[in-house]
């Protein structure tokens, strides 16, 4: 038994020698080990290329930010160029607009020069008035001048709006915030009511329907575009036609296209002086008020309908018609009655023409 382990120990170790042997030939030699480039991993490539990405991406973006800003230079040069044009081009309308009104400014500074220097002005994007104060040779009278600049700076408006109903210019002005009024139309009494003379329309429409013109009646009003219109109309087309949006009737018409117009027998002495209201308008759209005061009816003051032609001419008014006068004269400015009344009162009316600013 002894003898077979130790011929066993003799046979694994001469089964070890060479191993042994080995170890300690690779401990004392030195071996360096050289392995192929396509084996050894290229550990700085993937970086390498992301610092190339960054470089070019930051490249790009520089790019962008140069041509954003030239771009925004040159929208900037455009816009003030832009501005500059617009600027340049104002100018220019402004000019040509100034240059347009200047004929417009200097017929107004003269038709203004030919009533004197008004005593009162109101101005709104809606109108401007003047009041002025007139003497003439038998009489006292006043004027309005006004330039329209809205469809709602005048209107016609019934007394009490109602037909039949009756209301000083003064009460009328006062309930409808009117700035300025005068009395319109003639009218006719019955039933104890007080109701329009002849053809009259309000906001468009006819109050009783139309009247064909006789003897001395004719129709004055504004149509839509803020013109006075008026004469004698012997058919509703023909009154239609102009597109009314308001007016009334009276006696006679006074002046057309610059000249005076024939007055009918009766209308010169019936009565031959008295408190007289006329409406008139300018070549320029603009419109004439006259008011004249009289001490009474009875032809021994105030002023003849020749004499309120002859002040027509002289104020340089286009067309001009004899609005109910006597009692009925009446003229409000900002609350105040102007004229003095006939009557020692104001006369209760059935048709105003009032304005507003």
């Amino acid at each position: 038994m002894t003898l077979s382990i130790r011929a066993l120990n003799r046979t694994m170790l001469l089964a070890c020698t060479p191993f042994v042997a080995m170890l300690l030939w690779l401990m004392v030699t030195n071996i360096s080990i050289v392995l192929p480039d396509n084996l050894i991993p290229e550990a700085n490539t993937q970086q390498e290329t992301a610092e190339d990405h960054a470089k070019s991406v930051a490249s790009g973006l520089d790019q962008a930010h140069q041509t954003a800003a030239a771009t925004s230079a040159s929208i900037k040069k455009q816009l003030k160029l832009y501005n500059q044009t617009n600027a340049d081009m104002k100018q220019i309308v402004n000019t040509a607009t100034a240059q347009a009104n200047r004929p417009l400014v200097i017929y107004d500074r003269i038709i203004t020069g030919r009533l004197g220097s008004p005593s009162g002005t109101i101005s709104s994007d809606k109108l401007t008035a003047q009041l002025f104060y007139i003497r003439a040779d038998n009489f006292q009278s006043y004027a309005l001048k006004i330039k329209l600049k809205s469809g709602d700076a005048m209107k016609m408006v019934l007394g009490n709006d109602k037909v039949g109903g009756a209301e000083t210019t003064l009460a009328a002005v006062q309930r409808y915030g009117a700035v300025a009024g005068v009395n319109a139309g003639g009218f006719a009494d019955g039933g104890g009511k007080r109701y329009p003379l002849s053809t009259t329309i309000l906001n468009g429409d006819y109050v009783e329907g139309f009247e064909p013109t006789r003897a001395d009646l004719f129709f004055v009003g504004l149509n839509a575009s803020n013109k006075l219109v008026g004469g004698k109309f012997t058919s509703k087309q023909q009154l239609d036609n102009l597109n009314v949006k308001f007016g009334a009737s009276f006696v006679p018409v006074l002046l057309k296209n610059g000249n005076p117009t024939t007055i009918p027998s009766k209308w010169q002495s019936s009565p031959t002086r008295a408190p007289r209201t006329v409406i008139a308008n300018y070549k320029d759209g603009q419109l004439l008020i006259l008011v004249a005061d009289g001490r009474n009816e009875g032809g021994s003051s105030g002023a003849t309908l020749a004499e309120m032609q002859i002040l027509l001419q002289r104020f340089g008014a286009v067309d001009g018609y004899n609005l109910d006068g006597g009692g009925s004269s009446s003229l409000i400015w900002n609350g105040r009655v102007i004229n003095k009344p006939s009557d020692g009162q104001l006369r209760k009316l059935p048709t105003h023409f009032l304005f507003f600013k």
